[in-house]
């Protein structure tokens, strides 16, 4: 995949998930804050959500100016309204809010920013307190003051009308005694006075109250469906980026094992090799899923929760939980680890004996070895599900635990929280909100755990994908390959070659020379495990030959394309293998370009074609998975109609008539002799009456030619040949 592409399918997307994430989690972050705002505020403090009042009378104004030592900031946050310049229309927009505004002048606050309204609610907090507690000629200060109040006075235009000196001294010592408290209990008090200020003014305060819980409501709707629609597209583009990494890393593997010579698919195995193109790849999938959702999500929910909880007097007790947690997160980690790391190869071991019983069950059953089979896949069943089981209940404990702990938490922080309510320095708005955050960072280093316990299997996954990519194909494209001569086309030459195959004690081949030439028939004969198959496999190169060259077409073929090469090689091997698909589609497998006249002559030859005109679709007949629906006999010939319909310079034939009749095999025979006069043929044979013909056979023993002629010869000159032939015909046959 090119740098480009790579860029627009799995970073932008990458940092789009993140983006949206970090947003997602910013507004899970503001809800509670907006539950505690509804509760505090909107129920508690009737809607008056700060200690400065949008609305002053004019005596109130006055007031806490002069308590205020006529603070500037204080005395340009408000405007008068002057009752008599006010246009109808707008005194009637200002009754619907302050109904005071038709009998008297008010003072309105101006439009300022949060930051300033902050400044100035600081600053008006004490004077505010002071003048509303004087007006309702609060009982502490009559005590306080020791000041006797006339009949429809107040407290407040007592201490008014006191001298300067006087009146600062009353004014100190009521902040004094104010100073004392709590500041969260002056927030209170000043909340408190701003709501006696409205009711004085004649505001509708049970509107007041729905309006601001109704408009928090409003906006906690928004954050929450915000956060559902990002969750969602969050949940889209993490389902195709993961389906993305599945098909590409299922595309690298296949490739690399489609370059896998015979060597390096004996070193991982078949079983193995399956498990890491589906089970690894699938648990890298679900990590990486868990790794975009969890790993970005959860530290922003965590750390954002803890800055909330900050400044809350409850906060230690977040501490406890998480020291709880991350013990009980260890020891289930050191029980589970292990454990996961040795999944991975249960799982490889489960598909090897599955498979080893699937495909040799008729040897099974003709050897009634059932009970034999069953003992074996339970043994690796028991393994692996022990194993899941033990992984699973550790699991399964971890999610009550943490139930458990939260629980526990939440108990601990009503149990100190009321306490706190109760003294007056903590609100209950305040109090759930906390335990909502409380369990948010409990949560979000939960599922980092979570996380931490699909790593050691992914990782593992990771490894063994890895192994596959970064092995080093033992047969690979020359950087500079040489060209195939034309005039030597189809000629293949063995010169001194030797093979051992990878930690082998002996070679297999040892000094094998000869040499075939196009319009001829090479034969391969010998005992079994006297090497012939393994020689005509170092024609396509499946392997390497340890030492010596090997030709073809005047060309070693180390130097040339391996692809070239495998072009001009139609090989038909020892064991028929069809693939799924129709009859058709596996004979243009060789040639995509097949025409109609060139198939039916591919089954003419390979005498196929009398049992596909039996079948209703002809050559449109399905094929089952590995040709199961058709004969062995069907099997094979298809498969050599397969290497003909290809066409070649060379055809290759490892024992592929082993499955045939003897009419069959000599009809099959004096076609394809004729339909391939000019190409080089090499056959591997069991059968004397197979290559009987043939114009040059090469007996083996124990890997060394032992005897090189046409059959008349060997009969005279190779005992072992003479032995091997006897065996099979009759004197007169021979």
């Amino acid at each position: 995949m090119k740098k480009q592409n790579v860029f627009f399918v799995f970073v932008i997307p990458i940092i789009a998930v993140i983006a949206l994430l970090t947003v997602q989690a910013l507004c899970d972050l503001e809800l509670p804050s907006y539950t505690s705002d509804i509760i505090n505020n909107g129920i508690q403090q009737g809607g008056i959500d700060r200690g400065l009042p949008e609305v002053l009378t004019v005596d109130m104004f006055d007031a806490i100016v002069r308590i205020s030592d006529e603070d500037p900031a204080i005395m340009a946050s408000y405007d008068l309204y002057v009752t008599e310049n006010l246009s109808s229309k707008e005194l009637e927009r200002l009754e619907e809010s302050y109904p005071l505004i038709t009998e008297e002048n008010l003072y309105l606050l101006k439009d300022l920013t949060e930051e300033e309204k902050d400044i100035v609610e600081e600053k008006i907090k004490m004077p505010l307190i002071i003048t509303t507690m004087l007006y309702s000629n609060n009982e502490s200060l009559k005590e306080l003051l020791h000041l006797e109040i006339p009949e429809g006075s107040t407290l407040l235009d007592i201490v008014l009308m006191m001298d300067d000196n006087t009146f600062d001294m009353i004014i100190t010592s009521i902040e004094n005694s104010l100073s004392t408290l709590d500041a969260s209990i002056l927030d209170q008090y000043a909340i408190s006075s701003v709501n006696t200020i409205y009711n004085g003014i004649g505001m509708n305060m049970d509107d007041y109250q729905m309006s601001y819980i109704i408009e928090k409501g409003l906006m906690m709707l928004g954050i929450a469906g915000a956060g559902m629609i990002i969750a969602i597209i969050v949940g889209f583009l993490v389902a195709r980026l993961a389906a993305k990494i599945g098909y590409v890393l299922r595309s690298k593997v296949v490739r690399k094992i489609m370059s896998f010579s015979s060597k390096e698919f004996k070193e991982f195995g078949a079983s193995s090799l399956i498990t890491r193109s589906t089970n690894d790849i699938e648990q890298i999938k679900m990590f990486f899923i868990m790794l975009l959702r969890i790993v970005v999500f959860a530290p922003i929910m965590g750390i954002g929760a803890f800055i909330k909880v900050s400044d809350n007097p409850l906060n230690w007790i977040i501490g406890i939980a998480l020291i709880i947690i991350f013990i009980l997160i260890g020891i289930l980690f050191a029980l589970a680890m292990p454990k996961f790391k040795s999944m991975q190869k249960l799982i490889d071991k489960m598909n090897l004996v599955s498979r080893e019983i699937i495909t040799g069950m008729p040897v099974i059953r003709t050897f009634g070895t059932e009970k034999y089979e069953e003992e074996r896949f339970d043994k690796a069943n028991v393994k692996l599900t022990k194993t899941n089981l033990f992984v699973n209940r550790l699991m399964g404990i971890m999610m009550p635990s943490m139930m458990l702990v939260m629980n526990i938490i939440s108990i601990l922080i009503v149990w100190y929280g009321a306490k706190q309510i109760d003294i007056g320095t903590l609100q209950v708005g305040t109090l759930l909100a906390f335990i909502t955050y409380t369990m948010q960072i409990i949560m979000s280093f939960l599922m980092i755990s979570l996380v931490s316990v699909m790593m050691p299997r992914a990782l593992v996954s990771l490894k063994r994908i890895k192994e596959i990519l970064k092995k080093e194909v033992s047969i690979v494209e020359p950087e500079n390959p040489v060209e195939f001569k034309e005039n030597e086309k189809g000629v293949i030459e063995f010169k001194d070659v030797s093979f051992k195959y990878p930690d082998a004690d002996e070679a297999m081949l040892k000094n094998i020379s000869f040499k075939a030439t196009p319009g001829t028939t090479t034969a391969f004969i010998g005992s079994t495990g006297s090497g012939k198959s393994t020689l005509i496999n170092l024609i396509p190169r499946f392997f390497d030959a340890t030492s010596g060259e090997i030709y073809v077409d005047g060309v070693n073929i180390k130097d040339a394309s391996v692809v070239e090469l495998r072009n001009r090689i139609g090989y038909v091997p020892q064991k028929g293998m069809l693939f799924s698909g129709t009859i058709k589609s596996n004979l243009m497998l060789g040639n995509e370009n097949l025409t109609e006249s060139e198939m039916l002559d591919a089954a003419r030859v390979s005498q196929s074609l009398e049992f596909i005109n039996t079948k209703k679709d002809k050559f449109d007949s399905v094929i089952s998975q590995g040709g199961t629906n058709v004969s062995g006999g069907q099997k094979q010939r298809l498969s050599i109609a397969r290497a003909i319909a290809k066409n070649p310079e060379i055809y290759i034939f490892d024992d592929s008539f082993s499955a045939l009749d003897f009419k069959t095999d000599a009809a099959l025979r004096k076609a394809l002799f004729k339909h391939a006069k000019d190409a080089t043929v090499l056959i591997v044979a069991q059968r004397i009456s197979t290559i009987m013909n043939a114009d040059n056979i090469i007996v083996l023993n124990e890997g060394e030619v032992v005897g090189s002629g046409t059959h008349k010869e060997l009969l005279k000159t190779c005992k072992i040949y003479k032995e091997i032939a006897l065996s099979q015909l009759k004197e007169e046959e021979l």
